[in-house]
């Protein structure tokens, strides 16, 4: 019987480590887009029943109008970030960047609207740049960036307030400003010791074909989809909800209060983590929220989240990403506040 029990039961082989909550990340942000697409088909079914309650009406109504008019631009913000992922040499920026970081930190900004990325891929990128020799200042103002001022981002913006240019104006401007002011102020004042980025696995010599980089493309598409999508139905639905059960007046009330207008839609941002290209769509579904607090929300959004900590604590180290994103945060609410003021 003992014996037995060997034979059926033989040691384990030796298996080569599953990424840490890579597969489950992808099954968990698949199960949250299939939900999503649930409640979008409950939610038009509710929008034809005339005879249900007029606030699941209205819930529903602002559920779909966000999903449907983002997911054309999530779709395309994907599409781009995976061609950039899989065709665009890193040492492209590499040889565009000069040494000196004040000069590089302006240009390594405006790179963000050449070089569109998502927040989650901008984190690796700027962690091998700056691996590969690129001063960290130009490294971080890009990370901080590219997933905030790139062409599909202002679009949907453009989108998301019809009729209201000088919101992706205010957009562009104070997120550009917040990436650019971020790069100075490490550049002055950061710590190398701050920064210990991970090493990170570079490409094989032969796996530079076309066959390589399409895979490349499919698998960045297929992730980035996928956990993009995942926090646009959970932002959407946040939304939605906030408008029907939050009161009239609440809402009204913080708009009155200064400080705490700004600051609320802005640590909204954080916790919701929604994904830039979709953001703007949520920001709009906010309407009781004033201009400048919706310019909060998506300039706070796209650096500093919560999967955005975990993923720079990973990269750079917690001692970074707790520092690095608490700066952030306080730079990208004074400079929408700021511009916002300004402009609108």
């Amino acid at each position: 019987m003992a014996d037995e029990l060997v034979i059926e039961s033989p040691p384990a082989p030796p298996q080569v480590p599953a990424p840490v909550g890579a597969r489950g990340r992808r099954v968990d942000s698949l199960t949250l887009l299939v939900v999503g697409m649930v409640a979008v088909l409950v939610a038009s079914r509710l929008i034809g029943d005339r005879h249900g309650p007029a606030w699941l009406q209205a819930w529903a109504t602002v559920f779909i109008a966000i999903c449907v008019q983002a997911l054309p631009f999530l779709l395309l913000g994907t599409l781009l970030s995976a061609a950039v992922a899989a065709f665009v040499p890193t040492t492209f920026l590499e040889r565009a960047l000069p040494r000196n970081p004040v000069l590089a930190v302006p240009i390594a900004g405006v790179a963000g609207v050449v070089l569109p990325g998502c927040e989650c891929a901008s984190v690796p990128v700027a962690g091998r740049l700056i691996a590969r020799g690129v001063a960290p200042a130009a490294a971080l103002a890009f990370l901080l960036s590219s997933p905030a001022i790139n062409p599909v981002v202002l679009v949907a913006t453009g989108v998301a307030f019809r009729g209201h240019p000088e919101m992706v104006w205010a957009r562009l401007i104070a997120s550009l400003a917040t990436a650019v002011v971020m790069g100075l102020l490490w550049a002055r004042f950061g710590r190398p010791e701050w920064l210990r980025p991970k090493l990170l696995r570079e490409p094989a010599a032969g796996g530079s074909g076309w066959g390589s980089r399409w895979a490349v493309f499919r698998e960045s598409l297929e992730h980035d989809f996928l956990h993009a999508g995942g926090f646009l139905v959970i932002g959407g639905l946040t939304a939605a909800t906030l408008n029907v059960a939050l009161p009239r007046g609440f809402l009204g009330s913080v708009t009155g209060l200064p400080v705490l207008s700004v600051l609320v839609p802005a640590l909204l941002a954080v916790l919701l983590a929604v994904c830039s290209e979709a953001d703007a769509f949520v920001a709009a579904g906010l309407s009781g929220l004033s201009p400048v607090a919706r310019l909060a929300f998506m300039v706070v959004g796209p650096m500093v989240d919560t999967k955005l900590i975990a993923l720079q604590a990973g990269t750079f180290g917690r001692a970074f990403a707790w520092r690095f994103s608490a700066a952030t945060f306080a730079v990208a609410v004074l400079t929408a506040a700021l511009v916002g003021w300004w402009l609108l």
